[in-house]
This record gives structure tokens, sequence and C-alpha cells, in this order.
């Protein structure tokens, strides 16, 4: 293959490459809120986002408080010791063939600080999160989603808790199944 058919090859292919990728109807992959891919769902359960809002009538909520336990760790602590170093000064003067170039040096004095480890310390630490859930009927019009979860925020979870039963519901879950 010639040079020039090879360029013409590798042009057409960036040109076409570039086109895709400024294209609208390429589809995005469904992100969480922190970025990363979210999982499909398979028979209606995931504990992933719902990337839309849902709406149904409410049938249950449903609050699960966080679990901690006591744990220990390191306790670092913060250990500095004096130190020097060369400094070298220059001085420049002058210019041309009369330029004269002085330099000197000095001790400069500092600390050097590092963490160290001294003893442990205790402190509590979080075996499961925080969650509130709201349970729908008739998800999104649909009869026949009935009794699914959705992950919620605290104030949904206030909101839910406060309407009567049967009341639709409009919200944007966190996550679906609880």
């Amino acid at each position: 293959m010639s040079a020039t058919r090879r360029a013409t090859a590798a042009a057409t292919a960036l040109l076409i490459a570039a086109l895709g990728a400024c294209s609208p109807n390429t589809p995005t992959p469904a992100r969480t809120g922190d970025g990363t891919p979210a999982r499909s769902t398979v028979n209606g359960a995931t504990a992933t986002p719902s990337p839309h809002t849902v709406t149904g009538l409410r049938d249950a909520v449903r609050h699960t408080p966080a679990v901690t336990t006591t744990a220990t760790r390191p306790h670092l602590v913060r250990r500095c010791t004096t130190a020097t170093r060369q400094v070298t000064h220059t001085r420049r003067t002058g210019s041309a063939k009369r330029r004269s170039v002085r330099t000197w040096h000095t001790t400069e004095h500092y600390q050097r600080c590092r963490k160290i480890r001294r003893g442990t310390e205790t402190y509590q630490r979080t075996t499961r999160p925080e969650h509130w859930c709201v349970r729908l009927d008739a998800v999104d019009g649909h009869h026949t989603r009935n009794d699914l979860w959705y992950q919620v925020t605290r104030t949904t979870y206030a909101d839910a808790l406060r309407a009567p039963d049967h009341t639709r519901l409009k919200f944007t879950p966190r996550h679906t199944g609880c």
C-alpha cells in the first residue's frame, strides 16, 4: 500500500471517528450520581440508582438505622525535628564584558515533620449505612407493578411518612430495592 493511500485511509478513519463522537444519536450509558455506571435490572430488583423519576401509590415506608461497631486504628502523631541545609546564593552584576558573578553559601534552619505511629485509638466504624425506603404500588401507572421498594433521601422519606396510604407520590429514587 502506498504512503498516499495509507494517509488517505488514516484521515478517513479519523474523520469517521470525529463525526461519530459528535453525533447526538449515540446512546450514553446510564450513570449513578457519583459517575459510576448503573447496573441493569434483573427480575425487577437491583441495588443501583434509578435514572428516572417514578410515580406510584404510597404503600409503606421503612427506616433502617446505621449499624456501627467499635474498632481500633493506629494513632498517628506529628513529630518534628530541626534540620539544616546548605543554600547557594548568586548575585550577578554588570553586563557584557564587565559582568561579574558573586556566589556565597548560607545554612538554613527548618523543621522536618512527619507522622509516626504512637499507640492505637478507638473509633466508631459504620458497618451498615442508614437507609430510608418507600414501597409503591402501581408504579408509573402500571397496576401490575406493585410492592416495589425504592431507597430515597431523608426528605422524600419524611414526605412519604406524612402522606396517608395510597397517596400518589412522585420522586427520583437513589436506588431501587431496599
